[in-house]
């Protein structure tokens, strides 16, 4: 990640569009990413069905998300990643004593 003067950056919150089969569903699908490294909390909901696959929204928060590991649970899983909607990064300052 970047690095100024200020301290390190880090991920700490992303919005994935993305596709998945029905199974699993998406109450599993969410509780599978709480185990990738960082991952702190899992927000999931459908958009669309299909006849073989839904469309869902989801959100993973955390302290210092990857997102290369995130995308490869959710392909572990069946799904894909359509797209990164939404990108929160954060810098830790280091603390002055």
């Amino acid at each position: 990640m970047g690095e100024g003067p200020q301290g390190k950056a880090h991920i700490t919150r992303l919005v994935l569009d993305v596709l998945k089969p029905h199974q699993p569903s998406v109450v599993e699908f969410a509780l599978e990413l709480t185990r990738v490294r960082g991952v702190e909390r899992v927000d999931s909901s459908v958009v669309e069905v299909d006849a073989e696959t839904e469309t869902i929204k989801v959100t993973v928060e955390g302290r210092d998300l990857d997102l290369e590991e995130i995308s490869q649970a959710i392909r572990d899983l069946g799904g894909v990643v359509h797209s990164v909607d939404a990108v929160v990064a954060e810098v830790r300052r280091p603390e002055r004593k």
